[in-house]
């Protein structure tokens, strides 16, 4: 069963770690990945919104559909809103199975859906005052058409 969270807090990723795999002992390996606020171009903030309940909803169907895919032990997703300053973390994916190749793949796999499919809106804030709100990008839709093919 997946655990999937939004929140404004930090996360702590050892703890997280920890808690997936503990009294565990069907655990072979545990793949992460943690997304940063990046200070490209002069970013000062990155504001994340969403609409809670549905957010969590398309959250807990990723995860689902990971879980489906590969023979995950768990799997966890983190995911924060509010304002989010650079170096800070935005994102926790963690996918633990018997083999490595499963919990690498589902890692993959959930944060490729993650940047496609989950419904944030994101705004960044510069130094100078400006305001944009962050466009979908193309590499992301190609990244997820992987796993579409791979169907």
């Amino acid at each position: 069963m997946a655990t999937v969270r939004v929140q404004e807090a930090p996360f702590d990723i050892a703890a997280e770690q920890a808690a997936l795999a503990e009294g565990r002992v069907d655990v072979g390996g545990i793949a992460a990945f943690t997304g940063l606020c990046r200070a490209d171009d002069g970013i000062a903030a990155l504001v994340l919104e969403h609409y809670p309940g549905m957010t969590e909803r398309a959250l807990a169907g990723i995860a689902a559909e990971a879980e489906a895919r590969w023979p995950l032990t768990g799997c966890t997703v983190i995911h924060r809103v509010g304002r989010i300053l650079p170096g800070e973390p935005i994102v926790l994916v963690l996918a633990a199975s018997a083999h490595r190749t499963a919990a690498l793949e589902a890692c993959a796999f959930l944060i490729d859906w993650l940047k496609t499919g989950a419904p944030f809106w994101k705004r960044e804030e510069f130094a100078d005052g400006r305001e944009r709100w962050v466009e979908a990008r193309a590499s992301d839709d190609a990244a997820a058409e992987r796993w579409r093919q791979a169907v």
